[in-house]
C-alpha cells in the first residue's frame, strides 16, 4: 500500500490530472462548439483571446504542475518501486506526460501559433478556421481522455 509522502504526491497527481481532464472536457463539449458556431472572424478573434488568457499563471500552474507531479510520481516509483500500484503509477504518469502535456506541445500549440499569426477578418483566417476547429478539437478530445485516464489509474494505484 502507498503511504506517507508518496501517498500525498499521488493524491496531488490525481487532483492535477483530474482538473486538467475537466478543463479539456469543457473545451471539447461546449467551448469549441460555441466558437465554431460563430462567424469565422469572431471565432478566430475569440480563440486568439482565449489562447492569450491560457498562458497565465492560473492555468499554467495546474497544467504544468500536473506534469511536474506526474514526472515526480514516475521518478519516485522507479526509486521506491512499491509492491502495489507500480504499473498504475507509471501508466498514469505516461498518460499525462505524453498524452496530455506532450500532445499539447506537438498538436495543439502549433495550431494555436498558426492561428495567432492570422488576422481575424482575413480570407486566410476564414479558410483555416474550420480546419483549426476540427483538428484542435480532435486532439483536445485525446487530451481529455488521457488526462482522465491518468487520474483514474492513479486512483487505482491507491486502492
Amino acid at each position: 500500500m502507498i503511504v506517507g509522502p508518496f501517498f500525498v504526491l499521488v493524491v496531488a497527481g490525481v487532483l492535477g490530472t483530474g482538473l486538467m481532464a475537466g478543463v479539456f472536457c469543457a473545451f471539447s463539449v461546449f467551448v469549441m462548439r460555441g466558437l465554431a458556431a460563430l462567424p469565422p472572424a469572431q471565432g478566430v478573434a475569440a480563440m486568439k483571446a482565449i489562447n492569450m488568457a491560457a498562458v497565465r499563471p492560473p492555468f499554467m500552474t495546474v497544467f504544468g504542475g500536473a506534469a511536474v507531479l506526474s514526472a515526480m510520481i514516475a521518478v519516485v516509483t522507479f526509486v521506491v518501486w512499491p509492491g502495489d500500484g507500480t504499473v498504475e503509477l507509471l501508466l498514469g504518469s505516461a498518460l499525462y506526460l505524453f498524452g496530455s502535456f506532450g500532445l499539447t506541445v506537438v498538436a495543439n500549440v502549433p495550431r494555436n501559433d498558426r492561428l495567432a499569426r492570422l488576422t481575424p477578418g482575413a480570407p486566410e483566417a476564414a479558410v483555416y478556421w474550420p480546419v483549426y476547429v476540427r483538428e484542435w478539437t480532435f486532439w483536445n478530445h485525446v487530451r481529455t481522455v488521457t488526462s482522465a485516464a491518468s487520474a483514474l489509474v492513479y486512483v487505482l494505484a491507491l486502492t
